[in-house]
């Protein structure tokens, strides 16, 4: 996906603001596969207290095309670590974090900021609804209802993941939900349970993201 978006924009100037980010459209797709890879060597290396002392180094000759080229093979590392791991598999991301965390945010990372770059060059690009559900089911699980209830009215649940980020106007610091699920299930009372997953019959399904989600954005 992030290639048949991106590819086609090479040629336009990349120097410009990617959206609201302070980065320009350049260091914006760099700092996605900084994080791809950065994703893959916690899961790999079982990081248990903090990010791994490396980072990922972009030639600053490289033209876009190449950059494009290198963030998707980060991507692939990242895919080849998730599933080389297993179900129990943890690492920390500012906390313990399992694959499933860790599938989703790579997805977030080349899904929210293709639409920053998207901004900045002036395309008119909307991330898919799959991809935008299965972000806000891992990571921000309580976004779609804690929206809900302030608008009064139910968002596309791209809407729902831009407006929690930001992108849709500030809406000051925010943050997503890493702990495994069955480690919140297991710190919420009884109660507060059983409200999280009461559903309405118009809710969507949740989706765990997973490898296969992110083999299909690169």
């Amino acid at each position: 996906m992030m290639g048949e978006v991106l590819g086609p924009l090479s040629a336009h100037d990349w120097s410009v603001a990617a959206g609201t980010l302070d980065w320009t459209c350049r260091e914006t797709l760099a700092h996605i596969g900084h994080d791809l890879v950065a994703y893959a060597a916690q899961v790999a290396g079982r990081a248990r207290d903090a990010y791994l002392p490396l980072d990922l180094v972009i030639r600053d000759d490289a033209p876009v095309s190449d950059v494009l080229l290198a963030v998707e093979a980060c991507g692939g590392l990242l895919v080849a670590a998730l599933r080389a791991a297993g179900p129990g598999t943890r690492a920390w991301h500012f906390g313990s974090c399992d694959i499933s965390g860790f599938a989703a945010l790579g997805v977030a990372e080349v899904v929210l900021h293709t639409y920053d770059i998207t901004q900045g060059l002036k395309v008119n690009w909307w991330p898919p609804a799959k991809f935008s559900t299965r972000i806000l089911a891992r990571l921000a699980p309580d976004a779609t209802t804690q929206q809900r209830q302030k608008t009064g009215k139910r968002e596309h649940s791209t809407q729902v993941l831009l407006r929690h980020t930001g992108r849709l106007g500030d809406v000051g610091p925010w943050k997503w939900c890493i702990m495994p699920e069955e480690q919140r299930v297991a710190t919420e009372d009884a109660g507060a349970d059983r409200a999280r997953r009461t559903h309405s019959a118009a809710d969507p399904p949740r989706h765990v993201v997973g490898a296969r989600e992110l083999r299909n954005l690169r």
